[in-house]
């Protein structure tokens, strides 16, 4: 797997999981990570021609939601359980992915020099 895989893997994660979420509990603030899904996707191809901007904008946007997952959600989710805690898990567990794959690829792109 690469940085192009697993951001176009989370990219799907959080639209799909996002929407679940949006559905069950019909709260405004669950197409937040739908929205950082849309834009994850936006990048894709910046990402897999490894534009360096497009690349630092996906690592970015990336970031902020796992910041915002693990920071801000899931100590709610922990407290409520249930399958909202699933969903947060999911989308974080993605996530990580997705920034480890990143930086990888900066890592290997830097020694590449």
């Amino acid at each position: 797997m690469n940085a192009t895989t697993a951001n176009l893997i989370n990219s799907i994660s959080l639209i799909t999981v996002g929407l679940w979420g949006y559905f069950d509990v019909l709260s405004p603030t669950a197409l937040i990570p739908v929205l950082i899904g849309v834009f994850l996707i936006a990048c894709y191809n910046g990402v897999k021609n490894q534009n360096k901007i497009i690349s630092h904008i996906a690592v970015l946007l990336t970031l902020l939601i796992l910041v915002s997952l693990v920071g801000m959600r899931l100590p709610k989710s922990i407290n409520k359980g249930g399958i909202g805690l699933v969903r947060v898990i999911i989308m974080i567990l993605t996530s990580s992915l997705s920034m480890i794959f990143f930086i990888r690829s900066f890592i290997a792109a830097r020694k590449s020099k």
